[in-house]
C-alpha cells in the first residue's frame, strides 16, 4: 500500500506566532522531513540573512525534540502529531480517496454509519451531508423516482427528501403541481 503514495506526504505553509513575520513551510516526503523558514524583519542584523532549510530523515526527525518544538510553535500541535504518524509509517490511506470514489462506497453504509462517519472530519461532514451522496442513496433505495420527486428533491434538497414521510411529499408534489399549473393558467390568460 505505501507504493500507492505520492512521493510528497504532507505540506505546511505559515507564519510564525506575533510578533514574528518570519514565514515557514514544513514538507514530508516518503523518506524525509524538511523544514524551511524565511526570516522577514526590519532589524539590520536580520537582513541580510538567507533563506534556511533543515532535512531529516524520519527516523532523525523523532529524536530531533529541538526541529519538533519548531514546527508544533509554528503549525501547532496536531499538525507535528500528524507528521510523527507519518514518520512511524501511519497512513491515512482512507482520507486520501478522491471524493467521487467515498461518495460511491458511502453510499452503500447504513444511516447510523453514514451518521457516525459524518464525525470523524470537516471533510467527512461534509461528504456525508452533501446532495450528492442523498440522491444516490435514495435512488439505491427507490424504484423509480419521477420527474416531480426529482424536482422536488432538488428544491429542498435530496437528504431532507429522503427523510420526509411518503404522505408530506405527496402533499408537497400536489401543492408544486397546482403551482405550475396556476402560472400556466395566468400565462394563457
Amino acid at each position: 500500500m505505501a507504493s500507492l503514495l505520492p512521493d510528497k506526504l504532507f505540506e505546511a505553509r505559515g507564519q510564525a506566532p506575533a510578533p514574528s513575520k518570519d514565514f515557514y513551510q514544513v514538507l514530508v516526503t516518503r523518506s524525509q522531513v524538511i523544514f524551511r523558514w524565511w526570516k522577514i524583519s526590519l532589524r539590520s542584523e536580520f537582513r541580510e540573512s538567507k533563506p534556511g532549510e533543515i532535512k531529516e530523515a524520519h527516523e532523525d526527525f523523532l529524536d530531533d525534540p529541538s526541529l519538533q518544538i519548531q514546527i508544533a510553535i509554528v503549525f501547532g500541535a496536531k499538525v507535528l502529531e500528524h507528521i510523527f504518524n507519518l514518520c512511524r509509517g501511519n497512513f491515512d490511506f482512507l482520507e486520501r480517496l478522491p471524493d467521487p470514489l467515498l461518495l460511491n462506497i458511502i453510499s452503500f453504509l447504513g444511516l447510523e454509519d453514514i451518521a457516525r462517519l459524518s464525525q470523524v472530519s470537516h471533510r467527512f461532514e461534509t461528504i456525508c451531508n452533501c446532495d450528492t451522496l442523498w440522491e444516490k442513496i435514495v435512488q439505491n433505495l427507490c424504484d423509480t423516482i419521477t420527474p416531480e420527486m426529482k424536482a422536488l428533491a432538488q428544491e429542498v434538497g435530496w437528504k431532507r427528501f429522503f427523510f420526509t414521510s411518503k404522505l408530506q411529499l405527496q402533499l408537497q408534489i400536489r401543492r408544486r403541481r397546482q403551482k405550475q399549473d396556476n402560472s400556466e393558467k395566468e400565462l394563457n390568460k
